[in-house]
């Protein structure tokens, strides 16, 4: 039994576990939490009596702290509250030793005196008092101070048990040379009023449909492969063998927009606003290639008149001519005053074909029409205009505008999948296409074969209709999906292939001044119907006037660019409202949708003739230059009295079977009158009246002149039947 004891007690030395040192640091972790809790809720407690929220017991403490600290109450709060953060986020830190403690008494002493020093013994307190006097009284002042700073930051280091670090210093300097940067901008953008957006973070209402975002991640491209269209890289197709030109042939974006002092702006328009007692805040400010937008917001009860009314005021005070001012911008409770900039930057069509909107854009006949006010690209769908009129001044852009519309075309479009009919009476401009595949006919410079050329486009149109009818579809984007697709590489079976046809026509008063019925109904004719067969209409004029821009083809021709003009008036003739007489030319437009109730102000892209001519030899050089459906025949008469309708209602230009009868009749008698051919024929007045047009087109007999017969212009030949009978 006795020997078994000291067994029992060996086993019982077992059971009991010696402390590690994990152990104990763990011990000292709980330790540290408990002291750190414990410093905040004091420290708290001496904030909360300082404001009056620790009642009647928080009024003493707060009573006694001030007269035993003095303006050193608030750092006993601070220093308490650090040095409990310090024990309660730091696991690192050992034991709160006797030294920590004297290090953070040293702090309280140390600070007490400095302050009592600065303050001129009115706050520190009788603590401030007990250390800061016999320093002051020994060393002045200047030596108090140092030495008691010295001391402040020695009991810092041992409180906290951290050196002094140089990167650490520098990097304070540097957040408080930022905070009184922000502070110093701060004042500045409270003086001057406006916020300046860069052009990335003004986002205006795309003129296309978003698109979705690819997934994939795309490598990144080297300067050659930007310079090409890689169809495998795109949204959009081109069908068969077409080469597209590189975009190293065009342009980039020259010179950079210089605009002045933008902030000096905004002071001087909300100055002189408020000198006609309406109050505005200044709101963002935009800057574009051409302009640069100061949007603002009136006081309540401000009408917008009275901004409008003061444009030419605000001219004079920003001495900068034209001002536009845009009441309200579309989209914001904002008013913005466009204001030119005084160096202009030039728009390179080469920018806005590289940009993803342009190539990620899927429908064919997407064009470039340039930058908008905040330097964002600016892009239109044409089968959604469906036709657009172009109108200017003369040397407003009108035709480099043109030229910018065509060039994004050939980029997107081969000759299989787009066909144009140029039309150019002035015969300079659009000449310089006559090279390309893409012509159904050679630009055509004579009025009257632009007036045949819109005879054929409307029977192509009615001959479309018919096709889509047969195959049970509702628009040539349908036709080709449904239609087309299904019979891809079969040749022999597939049906006919249906390119878009776009019919630009750069001078419109020149032929209307020739064929004005005609060219005005053969117009609204195609503007009516034909956007579902993929015929679109490109109208260009100088002379923006009723007589050339009539009601008829304004109702039919819905999307509308308006560039620089001479008057209010002419703007009003475009866009049925003004602003285009404030532009600056030189490719300023107001660009106005057929879904946009306001237009919009861009800056066309600049293309050069040397660009247009390096292009158009590409195209020539690398393609064939024709393909399957070539060229169209434009042969015929056109009468100035006769309009298009009348060519459809009445038929079609065959012969009637009573031509050559009429004709031999009217030539022998020598006279032609519709009652004289209702006569000798025993035919209707419609029919008389039909054979009488038709003499008057080919020559036979010369226009009516009221109450007198028509002159006889032909004489019979020789071996006609009626002169064999004369024995003539």
């Amino acid at each position: 039994m006795a020997k078994e004891k000291p067994a029992e007690k060996k086993s019982a030395q077992q059971k009991t576990p010696k402390k590690t040192k994990e152990d104990l640091g763990k011990n000292n972790d709980h330790k540290n939490t408990v002291i750190g809790i414990i410093l905040l809720a004091i420290s708290l407690i001496f904030l909360m009596s300082s404001v009056g929220f620790a009642g009647p017991a928080g009024e003493k403490i707060f009573e006694v702290g001030r007269i035993l600290f003095g303006y050193g109450y608030y750092l006993v709060i601070i220093f308490l509250g650090w040095f409990s953060f310090h024990l309660l986020g730091n696991k690192e830190v050992s034991n709160v030793s006797k030294l920590k403690w004297f290090g953070l008494a040293g702090m309280m002493l140390s600070s007490h005196g400095l302050l009592e020093i600065i303050l001129n013994g009115h706050g520190g307190g009788w603590l401030g008092l007990v250390l800061g006097y016999p320093f002051s009284s020994l060393f002045d002042v200047y030596a108090s101070s140092v030495l008691l700073f010295a001391l402040l930051v020695a009991s810092a280091v041992i409180t906290f048990e951290k050196g002094i670090d140089t990167d650490e210093i520098i990097g304070m300097k540097n957040i408080f040379g930022n905070l009184w940067k922000k502070k110093k901008s701060e004042e500045d953008e409270t003086l001057a009023g406006p916020r300046i957006l860069p052009p990335e973070e003004v986002v205006g209402p795309s003129l296309l449909p978003e698109t979705e975002p690819e997934k994939e991640v795309k490598p990144k491209e080297t300067k050659k492969e930007e310079d090409e269209f890689i169809p495998e890289r795109q949204k959009f197709k081109i069908s068969g063998a077409y080469v597209p030109p590189p975009i190293s042939l065009l342009e980039e974006d020259k010179g950079k927009a210089n605009v002045g002092d933008i902030k000096a702006n905004a002071n001087i328009i909300r100055r002189t606003l408020a000198n006609f007692g309406i109050q505005v805040e200044m709101d963002e400010i935009t800057t574009g290639p051409t302009v640069t937008r100061y949007a603002l917001r009136p006081a309540e009860g401000v009408k917008l008149s009275r901004i409008v009314a003061l444009q030419s005021d605000l001219g004079l005070a920003l001495a900068a001519h034209p001002i536009r001012i845009e009441a309200p911008i579309p989209g914001k409770s904002l008013v913005g005053i466009e204001v030119p900039n005084r160096v202009k930057s030039t728009v390179g069509l080469a920018n806005l074909m590289r940009d993803t909107q342009f190539t990620s854009a899927p429908k064919p006949l997407t064009v470039a029409l340039g930058k908008g006010i905040s330097g964002i690209g600016r892009y239109a769908n044409i089968a959604k205009m469906p036709h657009a009129l172009i109108a200017g001044a003369t040397g407003s852009g009108k035709s480099v505008t043109i030229h910018a519309l065509i060039t994004s075309l050939l980029y997107r479009n081969g000759p299989e999948d787009l066909r144009f009919i140029f039309v150019d009476p002035k015969r300079v401009e659009l000449t310089l296409y006559n090279k390309i595949p893409h012509l159904l006919t050679p630009v055509i410079t004579d009025p009257k074969k632009a007036i045949l050329a819109l005879k054929w486009s409307a029977k192509e149109m009615e001959r479309r209709y018919n096709l889509l009818e047969e195959n049970s579809v509702r628009d040539i984007e349908s036709y080709q999906k449904n239609v087309e697709e299904k019979y891809k590489g079969d040749a022999e079976t597939a049906p006919e292939k249906l390119p878009y046809i776009v019919i630009v026509i750069d001078e419109l008063a020149d032929i209307m001044q020739a064929y004005p019925r005609e060219l005005e109904a053969g117009i609204v004719r195609l503007a009516q119907m034909s956007r579902a067969v993929g015929i679109h209409l490109i109208l260009s004029t100088q002379r923006p006037s009723v007589n050339v821009i009539t009601g008829l083809i304004k109702a039919n021709v819905p999307a509308r660019i308006a560039l620089q003009v001479s008057s209010q008036i002419d703007s009003r003739t475009i866009l049925d409202q003004g602003g285009a007489e404030k532009l600056l030319g030189a490719g300023d437009m107001l660009y106005l949708g057929g879904e946009m109730s306001t237009p919009e102000r861009i800056q066309s892209a600049f293309i050069t003739e040397n660009e247009v001519k390096s292009v158009v030899k590409f195209i020539y050089e690398n393609n064939e230059p024709s393909v399957p459906g070539g060229e169209i025949e434009l042969a015929g008469n056109v009468s100035a009295e006769k309009t298009i309708f009348d060519s459809m209602i009445g038929g079609d230009d065959d012969d009637d079977d009573l031509y050559e009868d009429a004709r031999e009749i009217v030539i022998e008698a020598k006279k032609a009158s519709t009652s004289f051919l209702q006569r000798k024929l025993k035919v209707g007045y419609a029919r008389a009246a039909r054979l009488i047009d038709m003499l008057e087109e080919r020559g036979v007999v010369g226009p009516g002149e009221g109450a007198k017969p028509r002159e006889v212009l032909e004489a019979l030949p020789d071996n006609s039947p009626l002169q064999e009978e004369k024995g003539l």
